[in-house]
């Protein structure tokens, strides 16, 4: 098992998210499919991964993560609305809610440092739209979360700092209290699920008891269902 990387406080090094200071490298926690290399190489790169209905264009800088981390995050990961490109619910994360795992009480994520240019693209991209436009990262690097747009991942979260860069993800506007669960394809759980074990070196049953114990695909999925999955991952 990898020994995951634990974050800094956001305002534990302020000379790296002084409001105006240009950020040139972040570290994107992703905590859904893009855990799994190949899933974010076709939003960086452009391509269609396995099990997907989408192709995406790419990022302006095609460039791989200049490096990565296996990270936990505080709060929950859920599954809900109804995906377009893998069918049945999407992962979001919810850093308010507790993990409901007595034995996890954080979320495995796996953390790519990216520019700055890259992660405005991902973003895009995960809204359907065309990469090319930068974001403005001092909302959320000031106050830790900031809503760019009313979309289901147009909310950003600043959990904290990797090596004095600061780590973002994205996730909906809304509380996992909000809205009603939707369970996860079975493509969806692979990706997300071989995310996990490249990232972290889980066990298969100790990643199938986690997955089968996040709201939308509790009571839909069985951890023995999720183990068998996770034997085909890509």
């Amino acid at each position: 098992m990898i020994r995951p990387r634990r974050l800094e406080p956001l305002g534990g090094s302020p000379e790296a998210v002084r409001p105006g200071t240009p950020v040139h490298r972040l570290w994107y926690a992703a905590y859904g499919s893009n855990m799994h290399r190949e899933r974010l190489t076709a939003y960086l790169a452009g391509g269609r991964p396995a099990g997907g209905l989408r192709t995406y264009p790419g990022c302006r800088d095609p460039r791989p993560p200049a490096r990565t981390a296996a990270v936990m995050l505080p709060g929950l990961l859920y599954f809900a609305t109804e995906s377009q490109v893998w069918t049945g619910g999407r992962a979001f994360y919810d850093p308010t809610a507790p993990s409901g795992a007595p034995d996890l009480p954080e979320l495995p994520a796996h953390a790519y440092l990216l520019t700055t240019d890259q992660f405005s693209d991902l973003v895009a991209q995960e809204m359907d739209r065309e990469p090319g436009e930068d974001l403005d990262l001092t909302p959320v690097l000031t106050h830790g979360r900031a809503r760019i747009g009313p979309g289901r991942y147009e909310t950003l979260v600043c959990p904290g700092l990797l090596d004095g860069a600061p780590v973002l993800t994205f996730t909906a506007p809304w509380h996992r209290e909000d809205i009603a669960p939707n369970a996860p394809s079975a493509a969806y759980l692979r990706h997300i699920g071989a995310g996990i074990l490249a990232a972290h070196g889980w066990s298969v049953h100790r990643t199938a008891r986690y997955l089968a114990g996040c709201p939308g695909a509790a009571g839909h999925w069985s951890a023995g269902e999720i183990a068998a999955l996770l034997g085909t991952a890509p």
